[in-house]
């Protein structure tokens, strides 16, 4: 099996709390209370490693926050290297209102990161050997807009494959480098990307086989939450609906369906079986509250129910 690492530049420690009743200026008891480490290269590797593969963590960590993200990733027994910065760890905050069901998010931009401390986090990893480097998450206040694309052209003449799962212009510069092994933009983050709305899987379809047929991405999985997923690859774009499963959490659903998307290919299966993995790891996300991600008993359940792929994604359109 392949060998994977991920780079968090923006982790999070992830609280959760369900609630009866949201009100403002009272105090509000909650209860359910769990603590996770998160972040998008966090989370891909605690699905990745569940599914029994082997990853590294390569994730930024710093003030008093910090030895809390080290402690939690330890909890989860993910092999992990920790580049430290004086700023704290940021804290993402995820609360459930029982009486509507209504999930609600915060979450803080991160710390300021200074010029020696992304450059120390591109000395960390220039000698690492991996055969697939999972850049995935946001970039925090201080880092170059083009960071993800610096180190793809550092890592590359090793053979290293990328995949990126990030959003404005650490998306955008990471595609410009090219030759991505797999791009997982959200439908919000790719029309972002291209400046104007979607509307429907063909429309979707096309606009990503424009960045396969440019050589930017072998593959590009596009997220649309309900609405399923589109798949383009050289062989054309395809289209998997959503299913029609009770959803308790949104967190944690697009880093599932790249870990199991990845986790898939690197265990052999084609590019339709994988996207078809991905799309049942990112579903069995969205079953349980939290940030508790994709379970593999969940992904196999649910696997059995995701379609076989329909044809190109411009005839579902």
């Amino acid at each position: 099996m392949k060998t994977i690492a991920t780079l968090t530049m923006n982790p999070t420690i992830d609280v959760s709390y369900d609630i009866a009743s949201m009100f403002h200026t009272h105090k509000m008891r909650t209860d359910n209370e769990w603590y996770a480490p998160g972040g998008g290269g966090i989370n891909v590797a605690r699905v990745f490693v569940r599914l029994g593969g082997n990853a590294r963590c390569f994730y930024l960590s710093g003030g008093a926050t910090g030895p809390a993200l080290d402690g939690l990733i330890d909890q989860h027994q993910l092999v992990r290297t920790r580049i430290p910065i004086a700023g704290p760890t940021r804290i993402a905050t995820t609360v459930l209102e029982r009486n509507t069901s209504k999930e609600f998010r915060f979450t803080p931009q991160g710390p300021t990161i200074s010029e020696s401390e992304w450059q120390h986090c591109l000395e960390v990893i220039r000698d690492f050997q991996c055969d697939i480097m999972v850049l995935s998450g946001s970039l925090p206040p201080g880092v170059p807009d083009d960071f993800y694309a610096r180190v793809m052209r550092m890592l590359r003449p090793r053979g290293v494959e990328f995949v990126l799962d990030s959003s404005g212009p650490g998306l955008a510069h990471g595609l410009e480098a090219g030759s991505l092994l797999l791009v997982k933009p959200s439908l919000g983050e790719l029309q972002q990307l291209v400046g104007r709305q979607l509307d429907s899987p063909g429309e979707i379809g096309k606009v990503a086989m424009g960045i396969v047929e440019s050589g930017k991405a072998r593959l590009v999985a596009v997220t649309m939450g309900h609405q399923g997923a589109v798949l383009a690859r050289a062989e054309g774009p395809a289209f998997l609906p959503a299913l029609e499963i009770p959803a308790a959490s949104a967190v944690g659903a697009g880093d599932s369906f790249v870990a199991g998307m990845v986790f898939a290919l690197c265990t052999g299966r084609d590019e339709p079986e994988a996207f078809r993995f991905g799309v049942a790891a990112g579903s069995a996300a969205v079953l349980r509250a939290g940030t508790g991600l994709a379970h593999p008993a969940d992904i196999e359940r649910l696997l059995r129910m995701v379609a076989p792929l329909q044809g190109t994604a411009a005839r579902s359109s």
